[in-house]
């Protein structure tokens, strides 16, 4: 069997777990089969079904536990399938943990070096995602990636700003899907990541690195969380 054939099954059996867990085949707790039974199931290699199971394990998706096996560890909200391909759940994962390391050390200098142009900025952002919550007009993924470019910005260091526009693609696309998740939820969900969001605002105008960095980390480990499951 070539590495790419290989590849390309350990992504099918990653879609397929990951797709039976969402639809509750397999829940929180449950025991998933031995790799050998998986091999069967799939009929492919064990080394194959590893690789798939390595990957959901790396997602947080399944855990190991010594005399208990392989275990579902949390579940995604399902409606991220109404929104995204499941293959791009690994990505979104990555992308949310760079940007808990980046941005939170963003807001923190943020805190420090925001000048009052700075933190109008913010502000404008904040105003202008507030009015798509209260007014329910489109999610505000666009305002939403202002906002935390606008933190970058403050920063007055132009590596994280350079960053954030380097993958923007990147971000824009979780921001969508979360948001859409947070569309299709409650308005209470929306204004509790409004709430984060000013709680980033507050701690930079407070002139508080240290509030500034956990705001943020907090926000987007909060976001995470909705997303794949606390």
């Amino acid at each position: 069997m070539n590495e790419r054939k290989s590849s390309g099954l350990a992504d099918r059996i990653y879609n397929d777990i990951l797709n039976s867990i969402m639809e509750g085949e397999f829940k929180e707790g449950d025991r998933l089969l031995t790799e050998h039974a998986l091999a069967e199931r799939f009929a492919t290699s064990r080394p194959t079904v590893r690789e798939a199971l390595a990957r959901l394990r790396a997602d947080g998706i399944i855990v190991t536990r010594r005399g208990s096996g392989t275990i579902v560890g949390r579940r995604p909200d399902p409606d991220v399938r109404r929104f995204a391909p499941l293959e791009t759940l690994s990505d979104i994962r990555r992308c949310y943990e760079f940007r808990i390391v980046t941005e939170a050390g963003a807001a923190e200098l943020a805190a420090i070096k925001a000048d009052d142009y700075d933190i109008r900025a913010i502000q404008d952002a904040w105003d202008r995602l507030e009015r798509v919550v209260e007014s329910q007009q489109g999610i505000g993924a666009k305002d939403d990636y202002a906002f935390h470019l606008a933190v970058a910005r403050a920063s007055k260091n132009q590596f994280f700003i350079t960053v954030l526009s380097f993958i923007e693609e990147q971000i824009a696309f979780s921001m969508n899907l979360s948001r859409n998740l947070s569309f299709v939820k409650t308005l209470e969900r929306q204004r509790l990541v409004q709430r984060e969001h000013l709680d980033v605002l507050d701690a930079i105008r407070s002139r508080d690195p240290v509030r500034a960095g956990r705001a943020m980390r907090a926000h987007l480990e909060n976001a995470v969380d909705r997303m794949f499951g606390s």
